[in-house]
């Protein structure tokens, strides 16, 4: 899984030197990961109550990790040619050589 990019959440910080430069909840010591690490067994209230931090800051940091996980499932276009899937699927079909390179006359229309 790719890294959230913290920086970009307006709830957190990172300062070295406070908790070895952990992202921590503006204005306290509480590493941003304690939300993820008790969040199954505590409600956010709890959180707040038990590590000093705001409902706001709570729910900042989950928008944000909600967020980014939409990002992050996006799909991706990928460029590939038409000779790369052939390439690939040369391999699988039946009859055909592994690598078709080798083969002038399935390049002919590629110019080769």
């Amino acid at each position: 899984m790719t890294a959230l990019d913290w920086s970009q959440c307006p709830a957190v910080e990172s300062i070295p030197g406070k908790r070895s430069g952990a992202w921590v909840f503006k204005g306290t010591r509480t590493p941003v990961s304690t939300v993820f690490d008790n969040l199954q067994d505590m409600s956010i209230d709890e959180l707040v109550e038990e590590f000093g931090v705001t409902r706001e800051q709570v729910q900042a940091v989950l928008d944000f990790a909600a967020k980014s996980a939409e990002v992050y499932a996006q799909p991706r276009a990928v460029e590939v040619s038409c000779y790369d899937l052939a390439s690939d699927l040369a391999g699988s079909v039946k009859g055909l050589p592994n690598d078709i390179a080798d083969v002038s006359k399935y390049l002919e229309r590629f110019g080769n």
